[in-house]
């Protein structure tokens, strides 16, 4: 009888010291590092995600709330996941960016991005489709070199080239 009271009594005081543990210890710097406080970002944004999508489903949310928060979750989504992919740049002390750097890196940001005829130029860097109004977002056949004038092409009118994976 006094056995298991001391074996319990000792199992809760390890139990609680694992508990606390991080409390009066703190954490490591590893799990402080930038890299896991990006994965942390990309992966609560995806929980969000997650969440509105089983609200909606179980009657929790209207579509109206539903649409607006997608799209904010989603963009923050993305937003952490281009972080995390983001090589990270060289911090040199104080000094400031000069006219001819910031205008090299919009050129190169605008020269990777494409551009729908119809909305203008789309966040998305890899987007093969409009992602507001669905066009093909490359005006020419990489297989033949056709224009691509359809709206919604899947394939190409003259070769019948996959227009898109």
């Amino acid at each position: 009888m006094i056995t298991a009271l001391v074996i319990g009594t000792l199992l809760a005081v390890g139990a609680l010291a694992f508990v606390l543990y991080p409390v009066f210890f703190g954490v490591s710097p590893e799990q402080t590092s930038a890299t896991s406080a990006r994965q942390t970002e990309r992966e609560a944004a995806v929980a969000a995600l997650r969440e509105i999508e089983f609200d909606r489903a179980t009657g929790k949310l209207s579509d109206a709330d539903y649409a607006e928060l997608k799209s904010r979750y989603t963009g923050d989504a993305v937003r952490a996941m281009r972080r995390e992919l983001a090589p990270v740049p060289p911090v040199v002390a104080n000094a400031p960016a000069t006219d001819d750097e910031i205008e090299a890196a919009v050129l190169a940001y605008r020269r990777q991005s494409h551009s729908c005829a119809a909305c203008g130029p789309r966040p998305e860097a890899d987007a093969v489709y409009c992602s507001n109004c669905g066009r093909f977002l490359h005006d020419r056949c990489a297989g033949c070199g056709a224009p691509v004038v359809a709206l919604d092409a899947r394939y190409c009118l003259n070769c019948g080239n996959r227009l898109a994976a």
